[in-house]
C-alpha cells in the first residue's frame, strides 16, 4: 500500500511501502527544491545585521537608562535587566519548540522581528514623550528624583517584553534559517553552509561593535530618545530586509512536535527494558520511516543500545495499514531511536562548553574592573579609554580572524585533511577551549604585574583620589584578542554542531542551546565568585576577590579558572573520542528491512 508524498511544493519525498510486514523506500522523485543560498544571503545576513544593532543598541546600554532616566536604583536596575536578560535566553527554548513543531523558521522570525521592533518603539517612545518617564531630578540629586508612576513601568515593561518575545524568537531561529538556503547534499552547499556560519557571527559581531561606540554614545551624550531611535529604525530595516527575500527562502515545514516522537522512545525503551536486543538490530528492529519526515535516514549506532528496545515488534504491537504503529508510546521505528540517540550524543559536548564559557564571562565583566583600576590614558593626552569599551579588542580580534581563518587558512587545511572545514567541528572547539586557557594564564600574569604596580608605583586618581596601577591598560589588549579567536573557534563550532547533528525538525531547539549554556554559564560563575569569596576572606592571604582588586588576588582566581578549563578539557577530549557525527560510524540499512514479530515472554536473541 503506498502512503505517497510530502505534500510541500518545494521537496519531494520517497514514499514508504508495506508489504507482508517488510518496510520498503521507494526511489525518491527528482530533488528540485531550489536554493539559492549565495542569492539569498544578502537578506538573511542583512537581516541579522540590522537585528543585532537594533537588539544591542537597546540593551547593551539599558542599565544606565534605567538608572538615569527612570531614576531607578542601582541595585533594582541591575535586578530587572538580570531577569531580562535570562529570561530571554529562557525564552528561546520555548520559541525554538513552537517553531519546530507548529509555525516553522520563517513564519516564527517574522513573527519575532516584527515584536522586536515594536519593543524597541515603545521604548523609543518612554524616552521621547516627557509623560512615559519620570520627570528630571530637582537639584540634580538623586534623593530628590521622582520613581516612576504605575503607568510609566507598564509602558516600559511592555517594551521589555516584546523584546523578549522577539528574542525567543529570533536567537533560536535565524541562524538555522540561514543553513537552511544552501543545499546540504551537494558540495558546494555543505561549504556554503560552513562559510554561512562563520560569516553570521562575523557580522554580528561587527554590529555589536558599532552598537557599542556610537549608539551608546549617542543615548549617553547626545540624547535619549535619539539613541534609542536609532536601534528601531535598524530593526525596522532589518524586517523590510526579511520580508523582502520572502519569494526566495527554502522555508522547511514544521513536521509535528519532535519532543514527544523523543519522550516516546524512552517511554517504550522503559516499558519493553527487560527483552534482549536482537544481535542485528539494523536488520530486525521495527524500521517504518514515514513519507511526510522531513529528517534524513539515520544509520543505525551501536551507542545507547538500550533504547533499541523501543523498536522491538511483539505480538502485543499493532500495525495500521500504512506501516505505523497503533501505539507510538508501545513500538517506535529504528529511525526515532537513532535521533534520540543524536540528541543524548550533543548533550555532553553542550555540558563541556559551560566552563568554558565562564572564562569568556570573566573577559566580560572583571576585565572592566581592572581597567577601573589600571592607567587608561592615551600618551600624553587627557583622554582616557572608558572601561566598559576595552571589550571591543576582543569583538577586533574575532573581526579579523574570521575572513582570514575562512578564506586562507581553511582551503590551505582542506588540502591536506580532505575535509571540506579544513578540520572537523569538535576540533574547531577543541582549539577555542585551549585557548580559552590561555586567555587565562595571560589574563594571570598581566593581573600580577597590575597589582605590583599598583602596590609599589601607584597613580593617584584625581576624580576619586584612589590608587591605580601605573601599567597602561592596553596591557589587556593581548589578553582580549586572544578571548575574540577563541570565540571564533569554539562558539561558531558550536552553532555548527547543533544545526548539523540535531535531526532536521529540531534545529532551532538545537540553535536554543547555545544561549541556555550562555544562561547557565552565567550562573555557574555567580556561584564559582561567591564560593571563592567565601571560602578566601578567612584565608590567611585574605580575600582574592575583594571591591579593591589591589588588595586581592585576582591572578589566583584565573590561574583557578585555567585550572577548571584544563579539567574540563580532558573531559572534552573523551567526549570527542567517544562521539560519532549523525550519519557516520554507523551500520547501514538495507533497502529492504525484514519485521520479526516476537513474544514478550520470549526475548529475541
Amino acid at each position: 500500500m503506498q502512503i505517497g508524498n510530502h505534500p510541500s511544493n518545494h521537496i519531494k519525498y520517497p514514499s514508504i511501502i508495506v508489504v507482508n510486514k517488510k518496510v520498503m523506500r521507494q526511489p525518491a522523485d527528482e530533488h528540485c527544491e531550489n536554493y539559492r543560498g549565495v542569492k539569498a544571503m544578502p537578506f538573511v545576513i542583512g537581516n541579522e545585521t540590522f537585528e543585532k544593532l537594533g537588539s544591542t543598541g537597546t540593551s547593551s546600554n539599558l542599565l544606565v537608562y534605567l538608572t538615569t532616566v527612570f531614576h531607578m536604583k542601582s541595585i533594582t536596575a541591575t535586578t530587572l535587566v538580570n531577569i531580562f536578560n535570562g529570561t530571554t535566553n529562557i525564552a528561546t527554548l520555548l520559541g525554538a519548540f513552537l517553531c519546530d513543531t507548529y509555525f516553522g523558521r520563517y513564519k516564527t522570525l517574522a513573527v519575532a522581528s516584527v515584536a522586536s521592533f515594536l519593543g524597541m518603539l515603545v521604548i523609543t517612545l518612554t524616552a521621547a514623550i516627557s509623560k512615559l518617564h519620570p520627570p528630571q531630578c530637582r537639584s540634580g540629586t538623586q534623593d530628590t528624583c521622582s520613581a516612576p508612576t504605575p503607568w510609566q513601568m507598564t509602558s516600559l515593561l511592555s517594551g521589555l517584553g516584546l523584546l523578549v518575545i522577539g528574542g525567543g524568537g529570533i536567537r533560536p531561529c535565524n541562524v538555522a534559517f540561514g543553513a537552511d538556503q544552501f543545499n546540504p547534499q551537494t558540495e558546494s552547499g555543505r561549504k556554503g553552509i560552513s562559510s554561512f556560519f562563520n560569516w553570521y557571527y562575523f557580522t554580528s559581531t561587527f554590529a555589536m561593535m558599532i552598537s557599542l561606540t556610537i549608539v551608546v554614545y549617542v543615548q549617553s551624550d547626545i540624547n535619549w530618545a535619539w539613541g534609542l531611535a536609532i536601534p528601531a529604525f535598524l530593526m525596522f530595516c532589518s524586517c523590510v530586509l526579511f520580508f523582502a527575500g520572502s519569494r526566495i527562502y527554502v522555508k522547511v515545514t514544521p513536521d509535528g512536535s519532535p519532543l514527544t516522537s523523543a519522550v516516546q522512545v524512552v517511554v517504550a525503551a522503559i516499558k519493553k527494558r527487560k527483552l534482549e536486543p536482537p544481535a542485528q538490530p539494523w536488520l530486525s528492529l521495527f524500521n517504518q520511516i514515514p513519507a511526510r519526515s522531513i529528517n534524513s535516514t539515520l544509520p543505525y549506532t551501536d551507542q545507547f543500545r538500550f533504547l533499541d528496545n523501543a523498536a522491538i515488534l511483539t505480538t502485543e504491537d499493532q500495525i495500521m495499514s500504512n506501516g505505523s504503529t497503533t501505539n507510538p508510546w508501545r513500538l517506535c521505528s529504528l529511525q526515532q531511536v537513532e535521533e534520540v540517540k543524536c540528541l543524548l550524543r550533543v548533550i555532553p559536548i553542550w555540558a563541556s562548553a559551560l566552563l568554558y564559557y565562564v572564562a569568556l564571562i570573566q573577559q566580560q565583566t572583571y576585565v572592566v574592573f581592572q581597567a577601573l583600576q589600571s592607567n587608561r590614558g592615551l600618551g600624553n593626552t587627557s583622554f582616557k579609554i572608558p572601561a566598559a569599551s576595552y571589550a571591543i579588542f576582543s569583538m577586533l580580534g574575532l573581526t579579523i580572524w574570521i575572513p582570514i581563518y575562512d578564506r586562507i587558512i581553511v582551503p590551505w587545511l582542506a588540502k591536506f585533511t580532505k575535509i571540506e572545514g579544513g578540520i572537523t567541528i569538535l576540533q574547531k572547539m577543541g582549539i577555542g577551549m585551549v585557548l580559552g586557557i590561555v586567555t587565562m594564564l595571560i589574563s594571570g600574569i598581566v593581573e600580577e604585574r597590575r597589582r605590583t604596580l599598583a602596590i609599589s608605583n601607584p597613580i593617584v586618581d584625581s576624580r576619586s583620589h584612589a590608587n591605580i596601577s601605573s601599567l597602561s591598560a592596553l596591557w589587556f589588549v593581548p589578553q582580549l584578542t586572544v578571548v575574540g579567536i577563541s570565540e571564533a573557534f569554539t562558539i561558531i563550532a558550536q552553532i555548527e554542531l547543533y544545526y548539523k547533528q540535531f535531526p532536521e525538525n529540531m534545529r532551532s531547539i538545537g540553535g536554543s542551546l547555545s544561549f541556555v549554556g550562555v544562561a547557565a554559564s552565567s550562573y555557574l560563575s555567580g556561584f564559582l565568585i561567591s564560593m571563592v569569596h567565601q571560602i578566601t576572606k578567612k584565608s590567611a592571604c585574605g580575600d582574592w576577590l575583594p571591591e579593591d582588586l589591589n588588595k586581592g588576588r585576582l591572578d589566583l582566581f584565573y590561574y583557578l579558572v585555567a585550572a577548571l578549563g584544563t579539567i574540563n578539557m580532558g573531559y572534552f577530549i573523551v567526549c570527542a573520542k567517544w562521539y560519532k557525527y549523525k550519519g557516520n560510524g554507523g551500520t547501514s540499512r538495507t533497502p529492504e528491512i525484514g519485521v520479526e514479530i516476537i513474544s514478550p515472554e520470549k526475548p529475541l536473541v
